[in-house]
């Protein structure tokens, strides 16, 4: 097994999709990259997800202007991971929003993921000289709380923890749609290395109660529809439940990492190696799945120190 990140081979520029889910509500999506939401109040626009860089957004503020030229008042991060967030200044959004939880996962490790993601998806973080430093939020709250863009409401939301301790989703009630983050994803692997392997199913199950009409995934195409909801709904659920049991069963028995991701494979691999990013998140969500087997329950940081022990061990 190579020890370069599987995506740090991955160069090639990807086919961006702009995609109405709901009346002036759209879904920035790229072949599995990290996506990006816009919804269209009255007299404003929120961004719901950065990018990676400055770069990157002028990309998804190219594709707002040509739906409308209202002013980009809100920018909505669903969660701290540098390539969701670090593109927020070109937005110059009066208000940046977070989960007072998210907000703090940026004080406790924001530097050494920035790091760790920059060595993980260089193209990704192409023209990464124009950002301008960690990303903070204006904005925070806890549960719940609601955004008018004139009449039209947003509701945000914790539902529970999932891809990482501080996920919130973004609700438009007037077209039932839902911006998930990386909560949900359509045929992309689940990036688990910060997750939370036994609350996310249940996450999962709160979102479904909504009977949401669209969904803005955090990788992967616009979900249309509820047959489309649905199956993602379930795929992302097995997704978890698959790489979770077989790790967490050779972690109780006192197994090695390197069991452990050989058990992972023989249960993933007939079923989603065919997914975005699918080897490239595969180590980090062994490395994690293990971990919460043995009750840590807070994922711990991720720097280029421990990448390196985790490769070492993996190849036993």
């Amino acid at each position: 097994m190579s020890k370069q990140f599987a995506s740090a081979g991955d160069m090639a520029e990807k086919e961006v999709s702009f995609t109405e889910i709901g009346r002036d509500l759209w879904a920035f999506t790229a072949e599995g990259d990290p996506n990006s939401g816009v919804i269209i109040g009255d007299d404003s626009v929120m961004i719901i997800e950065a990018q990676a860089t400055p770069r990157l957004a002028q990309k998804v503020i190219e594709k707002v202007r040509s739906v409308t030229d209202k002013p980009i008042t809100h920018l909505v991060l669903t969660h701290y991971h540098a390539v969701r967030v670090l593109g927020a200044s070109a937005y110059n959004a009066q208000t940046v929003i977070m989960s007072e939880k998210a907000r703090s996962m940026v004080a406790e490790r924001g530097k050494e993921d920035w790091a760790s993601e920059f060595e993980r998806f260089p193209r990704l973080f192409q023209g990464h000289e124009s950002i301008p430093g960690l990303t903070w939020p204006t904005t925070t709250f806890n549960d719940r709380m609601t955004v008018y863009l004139g009449k039209r409401r947003v509701d945000l939301k914790f539902l529970g923890r999932a891809h990482t301790a501080g996920d919130i989703v973004a609700y438009v009630p007037d077209e039932n749609v839902m911006f998930t983050g990386d909560i949900v994803e359509y045929h992309s692997a689940c990036y688990c290395g910060d997750g939370h392997f036994n609350d996310w199913p249940g996450t999962l199950e709160q979102i479904r109660s909504f009977n949401l009409d669209a969904i803005a995934p955090g990788r992967g195409d616009a979900l249309i529809g509820s047959e489309m909801v649905n199956a993602a709904l379930d795929s992302t659920a097995d997704f978890v439940r698959s790489t979770y049991e077989p790790v967490a069963k050779v972690a109780k028995r006192g197994g090695s990492l390197k069991e452990a991701w050989d058990a992972c494979r023989a249960a993933c691999d007939p079923k989603f190696k065919d997914y975005a990013i699918y080897e490239h998140c595969l180590p980090f969500n062994v490395a994690r799945a293990y971990d919460e087997a043995l009750d840590i329950d807070t994922p711990r940081i991720w720097t280029a120190e421990r990448d390196a022990k985790m490769w070492s061990d993996l190849q036993g």
